[in-house]
């Protein structure tokens, strides 16, 4: 997409630099390799045409070409103590002159260039993802002065300031989305998301997304230094600064294997008494880019990581996450979605329905800076429900907020606030289950009286239970979560995701104790998202924050961030790091493993100079290609693709309609010998209506549309039988509410009808809370960025 004029200017102070250095990189590898290859092929046209004096010349310039760069790498090494095989390489080219195989020395030189630039070419690739953040880096903004539109620098933007983000423009800091419109951005650069997501008005917004919608405001949250897109580029930098171990522990196998090529080289010259083949060893046993096949592996995995939305700062965070095999979560943000959701709606009688309840609610709680105010504004607005402007609004913390909307009194907050005359009894009963359920309840009163009760609570995320047990596959052995939360609510966590031991009520400090303490288990991996967390995140062996919603603190004090609000990314980057590993290992045992057969045929006098020269180029190109295999293929868990996602997506949206409505069962059953005769069975029959007019539909539908898809996907002949078998049972269930309802007295329902009446309802409850969250786990999370409830 085009930027417009007067966009923000993309590019950050340091963007020429980054580009310099990319290119220098490259660059100069590639002078290298064109010089080295121009003496090598000038060399072979001379000795065509009988010029065999300046074939070998063009041979020797060559090779003394090589012996400069060599000479260097050597020093380096020496001074960052972890010499290397570069050794080798430099006493290979000066005996390769000073036995005179000047074509075995420019090989050699040429084999060095390759292997330098293919280190350059992968290292460059790596970068891609994690550059492209730096180019996107914002200068300007346009910010409101009274009413005047400036364009002050971003370091001159605060907190509270109201900004215009135009079409096409990246956002420069977080903030929230003001306005009559909502904001439809391009999140692809931080999430991999291709699709536009639709932020509504109020959302929270990160810097570095771009608009790909029509012109909104936003209204400024953190300074420049403090935003989602500012803390990115410093982990980027902090990750291209730091060296992987394993790329040590590959020069450490290369300090053994001097002396043994040392050794091996003088044995044969003083057996045969020939130094032609002590450099043919020498020749053989230079495996410099054979060394680099470990970083490259390792740089390639981090790039592979970088492209899911998870950024490593560095090899060895790569290498600890790979062996990791104690896992510490938080919950709050980590485990759950962090952010409260109402879960049900509850009526305190017939005088208002729960829909209007949360209606009216709602159209008070839009004013209010509560944390829970937006939560109750963002599930009326799911629902549908028409908002209407409050006024006479007055808020006392710690109690809640009172006002008028459509000329009704409404209140909302604690019980004893919302009502003069409130039923204790339904209070207490209200209180009870949203403790049971590990629940908020908030209060509505309407004219003084109570109208409702708002259960609140932060849902588990989809994806949670499905990447902790992908984790146990990859080896992970242990799953601890530590929290500050209450302990009744994390066990109930605890018991969905399959937790081996739970930590609550937990302060900072006894979260690092806890991580320190699980060493013993082996090696830790914490997962946190808050600045609570930041501590036991800089204590694990591998520390992993959800960047994307969480605190700059917890991302700086982390060793990899998941810049994409999706847990299941963290077994993705496991996957990766594992067989990253696995493969620069294989590299390197496989690369070294040949050059030591071909240095026992080089001693036995079978592999003259200029042919080992030869295989080793090819041996060293072979190995380094195998390290480059950690870009492609490997395993990662499903995903749907973007015409299967986009039909899930349909899915997915009509389950936050239709769940809406499940709470209505249950009102409906607990309605039964409670309300009037007349009013009680009307509920029931408002039910039945829902029930076959949109929930049966949806059923049928996802039996005949998405599931075909969900099978080619999964594999198998049958992977969705168990979840059209439930189909089967929900609507076995509703033809059986239907006949009671077609039987029953025109007076009501009895003693008997009511037993009946409510087994139905209940069991239909049940079986479609637990089958929308079996869909939503198993399904719906395949999709990379599913429509937030």
């Amino acid at each position: 997409m085009a930027t417009p004029a007067g966009s923000v200017i993309q590019g950050g102070p340091g963007d020429a630099g980054v580009r310099r250095r990319v290119a220098g990189r490259v660059s100069g590898p590639v002078l290298f390799v064109a010089l080295a290859v121009g003496g090598l092929v000038a060399g072979a046209v001379l000795w065509a045409a009988d010029a065999s004096d300046g074939a070998e010349l063009a041979w020797a310039l060559t090779t003394v070409m090589g012996i400069g760069p060599a000479v260097v790498w050597v020093l380096v090494s020496l001074r960052r103590r972890r010499p290397g095989v570069d050794l080798i390489a430099v006493l290979a080219l000066v005996g390769a002159l000073a036995v005179e195989e000047f074509f075995a020395g420019a090989v050699i030189t040429v084999m060095l260039a390759t292997g330098r630039l293919l280190e350059a070419l992968a290292s460059a690739r790596a970068d891609r993802e994690l550059r492209a953040l730096l180019d996107r880096a914002p200068r300007t903004v346009h910010r409101y002065e009274g009413s005047e539109l400036t364009t002050p620098p971003l370091d001159a933007v605060r907190p509270g300031d109201r900004l215009l983000i135009r079409p096409g423009e990246v956002v420069p800091v977080d903030g929230r989305v003001e306005g009559d419109d909502e904001a439809v951005l391009d999140e692809s650069a931080l999430t991999g998301e291709a699709l536009p997501v639709s932020r509504p008005v109020g959302d929270a917004v990160r810097s570095g997304v771009v608009n790909a919608g029509a012109p909104f405001d936003l209204r400024v949250t953190t300074t420049a230094e403090e935003s989602t897109y500012a803390g990115i580029i410093r982990m980027v930098e902090s990750a291209r600064a730091q060296q992987a171990p394993f790329a040590r522990l590959a020069d450490r196998y290369a300090v053994a294997f001097v002396p043994l090529t040392l050794v091996v080289a003088s044995v044969a010259w003083l057996v045969s008494g020939d130094a032609v083949r002590a450099v043919a060893v020498l020749v053989v046993a230079t495996p410099c880019p054979l060394i680099l096949a470990a970083p490259v592996a390792v740089v390639a995995g981090m790039s592979r990581m970088a492209g899911r939305g998870v950024i490593v700062k560095g090899g060895g965070a790569l290498e600890r996450l790979a062996g990791g095999r104690v896992l510490l979560f938080d919950k709050t943000g980590t485990i759950t979605q962090g952010r409260p959701t109402v879960a049900e709606v509850v009526a305190a009688g017939e005088a208002v329905s729960a829909e209007e309840a949360l209606r009216l609610a709602a159209s008070l709680e839009q004013v209010s800076p509560h944390v829970l105010a937006s939560a109750i504004v963002r599930d009326a607005r799911a629902r549908g429900l028409d908002l209407a402007l409050p006024s006479d609004v007055d808020e006392v913390p710690g109690r809640g907020v009172r006002g008028e909307v459509d000329g009704s009194a409404v209140a909302v907050g604690r019980a004893d606030w919302v009502a003069v005359d409130g039923n204790e009894t339904w209070v207490r009963s209200a209180r009870r289950r949203a403790e049971l359920d590990g629940s908020i309840a908030v209060f509505v009163g309407i004219h003084g009286a109570l109208a409702a009760s708002l259960l609140l609570d932060d849902p588990v995320r989809a994806d949670a239970a499905r990447t902790i047990r992908a984790l146990r596959q990859a080896g992970i052995g242990r799953v601890v979560m530590v929290t500050g939360d209450r302990a009744e609510v994390a066990e109930s966590v605890a018991a969905v995701c399959d937790i081996d031991e739970v930590l609550a009520e937990r302060s900072p400090a006894d979260k690092v104790e806890a991580v320190q303490f699980e060493r013993r288990n082996g090696s830790t991996i914490m997962v946190g998202d808050g600045i609570n967390d930041a501590p036991a995140l800089a204590a694990a062996d591998v520390g992993v924050a959800i960047g994307a919603r969480g605190s700059t603190a917890s991302s700086e004090a982390a060793d990899v961030v998941l810049t994409v609000d999706r847990l299941d990314r963290l077994g993705d980057a496991i996957r990766i790091a594992q067989r990253a590993l696995r493969i620069a290992r294989q590299s390197v045992v496989v690369g070294m493993g040949l050059s030591l057969v071909a240095m026992g045929f080089a001693a036995a006098g079978f592999l003259p100079p200029a042919v080992g020269a030869l295989l080793q180029e090819g041996i060293d190109i072979a190995v380094i290609l195998n390290a480059l295999r950690v870009l492609v293929g490997g395993q990662e868990q499903l995903r749907l693709g973007d015409d299967d996602a986009a039909l899930s997506r349909r899915f997915v949206a009509e389950h936050q309609h239709l769940r809406a409505e499940l709470e209505g069962i249950r009102d409906a059953a607990d309605a039964l010998g409670i309300e009037s005769p007349t009013a009680a069975l009307h509920r029931v029959r408002g039910v039945h209506l829902f029930l076959v007019d949109d929930l049966l539909p949806h059923e049928m539908a996802e039996d005949a549309e998405l599931y075909p898809v969900l099978d080619r996907v999964l594999g198998g002949h049958d992977a969705t039988g168990t979840m059209s078998r439930t189909h089967a049972e929900i609507a076995h269930l509703v033809r059986r509410l239907g006949r009671l309802l077609d039987e029953m007295p025109s007076d009501g329902p009895d003693e008997d009808d009511i037993v009946e009446l409510r087994r139905v309802l209940y069991g239909l409850h049940a079986i479609l809370r637990l089958h929308f969250a079996q869909e939503d786990e198993g399904y719906f999370s395949l999709i990379d960025d599913p429509p937030k409830p």
